[in-house]
């Protein structure tokens, strides 16, 4: 089982998302996280991974493993955006404390 922390920015990126059954697919996945199944992932870079959602624009979310148990959301994006996604959460990482 999993904490699942989000981020400030996390949270702006997905209250943004204007689809409701998108926001209801990318909950549940958080959910199933929580309850200690991550799914389909991939690591990006110091220490980054994407959880990889299969629909839509084809959905990423980021974050980071803290601990065992604690996985800290950092952000979101799709496909078409990931690259500028990525350079974002990379930025955000060295602001957040252990």
């Amino acid at each position: 089982m999993y904490e699942i922390k989000k981020t400030d920015e996390f949270e702006s990126w997905f209250v943004a998302i204007r689809d409701p059954l998108t926001r209801g697919r990318l909950l549940s996945r958080l959910r199933k996280v929580s309850l200690g199944s991550v799914g389909d992932v991939a690591p990006i870079v110091n220490g980054i991974w994407e959880m990889r959602e299969h629909f839509g624009a084809g959905w990423r979310m980021y974050y980071v493993q803290r601990k065992k148990t604690v996985i800290l959301m950092l952000g979101g994006g799709c496909k078409s955006t990931q690259v500028a996604d990525i350079n974002r959460v990379k930025k955000l990482l060295p602001t957040l404390e252990d």
